[in-house]
């Protein structure tokens, strides 16, 4: 079979020679060879310089994702289990132990692939036509690095469709019990790997999390949109007199008191009502807190939400700054990458103005360093973390 090559038109192998690891279905001039789904296909730019090699989707937008861009190198099982062991490796070099993501997708060199470790399970999610046709293997590479107990694929994501592809969940390696406990940073978390958000949680934030220690001693809090109560009882565990978590979601409320208990921190208040609603409520009470956190789900999960996305960013932090003690801190949090750091930005200062507030930034965070943002990239970048004190 004659191997496929696709010829990009003019230009358009720039931005991937800086990085970016896509090739969109509309950026291609003529293609040479055997089209098949699922398998390599090569890559020139318009005067047949080799850019990359990777697997092919006609199903998709993205033709092609980059996986080498040495063009004699053999994609093979060696191949992936070389990445896996080093991307794994840097993690552990950082630190990290129990849990973590492994294999950030693209970041990492193989698109598509997310892997996460809980504790001595691992969570997977296959985004891509390539990676999905070689699940055994990449079950089997997984199986040999880690000897995890059990593993469960959370590939239950609409995102799915646009590969041609069935959305599905389950165990396919070992045992998988329906609830774990992993520990995070200091604490004993119990999280759902079956239903819980993402792959099981939020392991982006984890750093995040353990970052407010040096607000909140002896401080009141107000964690919202709290989930399972990550930032809420790290506050906790890091001095706070007292902790309010808000989350619309009586299971996570039940979840946030069970982690509550588990670590023995009786300060925490876990409370099942609408944020927005919430603090218009405490403006009504003349309630303050030292510490406001927002960490809302996504706005925007797609570029035409972005306009309505920044009036709803707006609104929360507008909102929490007036209900901020003065010197107090606020930290907001937006995991939508379509809301660009500038951007982020902008609203904030949008934000403080409209709610009379000065503002400093003192911290600017990303997702933890087991979530690298490749340079070239921007999908990569997607988690932000702003830390402001409010004047």
């Amino acid at each position: 079979m004659e191997s496929c090559k696709i010829y990009l038109k003019p230009k358009e192998e720039i931005r991937i020679i800086q990085g970016h690891p896509w090739v969109y279905n509309n950026e291609i001039e003529r293609i040479d060879g055997s089209i098949q789904s699922g398998e390599i296909a090569y890559v020139y730019s318009n005067k047949n310089l080799f850019v990359g090699k990777g697997f092919l989707n006609t199903s998709s937008k993205i033709f092609v994702r980059i996986l080498s861009r040495d063009e004699q190198e053999e994609i093979n099982e060696n191949f992936f289990t070389e990445i896996i062991k080093k991307s794994n490796q840097s993690r552990v070099d950082l630190g990290y132990k129990n849990s973590y993501r492994v294999l950030f997708g693209e970041a990492d060199g193989i698109p598509g692939f997310i892997v996460d470790k809980y504790d001595e399970y691992l969570s997977i999610q296959i985004l891509s036509l390539g990676i999905d046709m070689r699940k055994e293997m990449f079950i089997r590479i997984l199986v040999s690095i880690f000897n995890p107990k059990g593993i469960y694929e959370r590939s239950d994501v609409p995102v799915r469709k646009k590969e041609g592809l069935e959305l599905f969940k389950g165990v396919i390696y070992g045992n998988v019990p329906d609830i774990i406990t992993i520990k995070e940073n200091d604490l004993l978390m119990e999280i759902d790997l079956k239903n819980g958000q993402k792959t099981g949680s939020f392991l982006d934030q984890q750093d995040n999390h353990n970052a407010i220690k040096p607000y909140v001693k002896n401080k009141t809090v107000l964690d919202c949109f709290s989930h399972i109560g990550g930032f809420g009882l790290h506050a906790a565990y890091h001095g706070a007199s007292e902790v309010t978590c808000l989350d619309i979601s009586e299971h996570a409320v039940l979840q946030i008191e069970k982690n509550a208990k588990l670590n023995h921190l009786e300060n925490v208040k876990a409370v099942k009502f609408d944020v927005f609603e919430a603090l218009r409520n405490y403006q009504n009470l003349n309630q303050k807190f030292d510490m406001v956190i927002l960490d809302p789900p996504a706005f925007a999960k797609k570029i035409e939400d972005i306009k309505k996305a920044y009036q709803g960013y707006k609104d929360i932090n507008l909102q929490a700054l007036k209900i901020i003690n003065p010197n107090g801190y606020l930290m907001s949090c937006s995991c939508s990458h379509y809301m660009s750091p500038s951007l982020f930005l902008e609203m904030l200062m949008d934000a403080s103005n409209d709610a009379k507030r000065i503002t400093q930034m003192v911290e600017f965070r990303i997702q933890g360093k087991d979530h690298p943002a490749l340079i070239g990239s921007d999908e990569s970048l997607y988690l932000k973390c702003v830390i402001l004190r409010v004047k």
